[in-house]
């Protein structure tokens, strides 16, 4: 959890680094800055030491704190550190561990290392992990946007990124307004080809539970509504349940349930991931329902306990160790100033158990 003191040298620093105060004016007085945070003393103390220790102000005895050029004190550190900075929605769970095991065995054969930062697909988080990948002088970026379907708060330290010329790239998700290079799955495609199949076994009331606050989701959400585009006989049998990273999952879990109670329930449900899809499963068992025998399931990434689960689920291959190695020898690409194209992965379908052949 983020500390008192620390939320407000962030908003401090960002004050700071957007050009509000030029290098070489004078900060507001402790008094005022306790009054506009409305924090102790000691609050301010430890954010303003810490920005000082960073070159973002410098005090003069008796003369109050000033801005200092912080731009030129990280220019004069020192580069070339051999250090590249990875930022993840998450680090720990999921597909994470294996796409950051592939950039470190990329960068590890050129002796690089890389610092780690997890945003927990919070903005406020992800402020922080590209302040800490700045003030660290890293090589080069490599970096899983956050909410990457919502406006980006953090635009102003992306831009601080391009204009420093720091190495850097997008993976899981861009932002179409960025120069950035990026690593992507064609999430709209993949997720079209999936639902088709489940048209080709039988299946046309088809529930789509797709988060939307990610790029990843809003492309396989469409990619759901492309399939039943090109079927139009079958549009008014397509169900859809939108959520977003902040929603109670209970309600969403509950929103389910209802689906599959009513006497016109689908026969199968398209879900955003696979970490979803298993807890859909569960779901569909709480309430006396088989799979694949009354309601088939799909998911996305091919997540590990995907194929442990029983019945074992139909889901999409993620290429998560190549795309962790392609992003590793990419950056080591434009650290090297070379030029670099955009990847884009077309995963393959992975049958399992969980999906019922209507048509026999």
């Amino acid at each position: 959890m983020t500390t008192k003191y620390e939320k407000v040298k962030e908003q401090i620093r960002r004050v700071i680094s957007s050009g509000q105060y030029q290098p070489g004016d004078q900060l507001p007085t402790e008094s005022t800055l306790m009054d506009k945070y409305g924090v102790s003393r000691y609050t301010i103390r430890r954010a303003m030491g810490e920005l000082e220790n960073e070159h973002y102000i410098y005090r003069i005895q008796g003369g109050g704190m000033f801005v200092e050029d912080w731009q030129a004190q990280r220019q004069q550190q020192p580069v070339n550190q051999k250090v590249v900075g990875v930022i993840t929605t998450h680090l720990a769970d999921y597909i994470f561990p294996s796409i950051i095991s592939g950039i470190d065995r990329s960068l590890s054969q050129q002796g690089y290392s890389i610092l780690l930062g997890n945003t927990h697909n919070d903005h406020p988080q992800e402020r922080i992990s590209l302040q800490r990948m700045l003030d660290s002088n890293v090589d080069g970026l490599i970096i899983e946007p956050t909410q990457s379907a919502r406006p980006n708060p953090n635009r102003d330290l992306y831009d601080q990124i391009a204009k420093s010329h720091i190495p850097a790239l997008f993976i899981n998700a861009h932002y179409d307004n960025s120069s950035l290079p990026f690593i992507d799955v064609d999430d709209r495609q993949t997720e079209h080809d999936l639902v088709s199949r489940l048209f080709d076994k039988g299946h046309q009331r088809i529930l789509g539970i797709f988060k939307i606050d990610d790029m990843q989701g809003v492309d396989r959400l469409q990619g759901y509504m492309d399939a039943y585009m090109e079927h139009p006989s079958m549009m008014l049998m397509s169900d859809v349940i939108m959520y977003q990273s902040s929603d109670d999952i209970a309600h969403i879990f509950a929103k389910i349930a209802q689906y599959l109670k009513a006497s016109d329930r689908p026969t199968a449900i398209a879900c955003y991931n696979d970490q979803l899809a298993i807890q859909v499963m569960d779901v569909v068992r709480s309430i006396g329902l088989k799979i694949p025998e009354d309601v088939s399931v799909v998911g996305f990434d091919d997540y590990q306990l995907s194929a442990y689960v029983l019945p074992g689920l139909t889901t999409v291959a993620h290429p998560k160790n190549q795309m962790g190695m392609d992003a590793g020898n990419m950056i080591l690409k434009l650290i090297k100033g070379e030029d670099v194209k955009p990847i884009i992965y077309h995963p393959k379908i992975i049958e399992r158990s969980s999906v019922k052949d209507l048509t026999k």
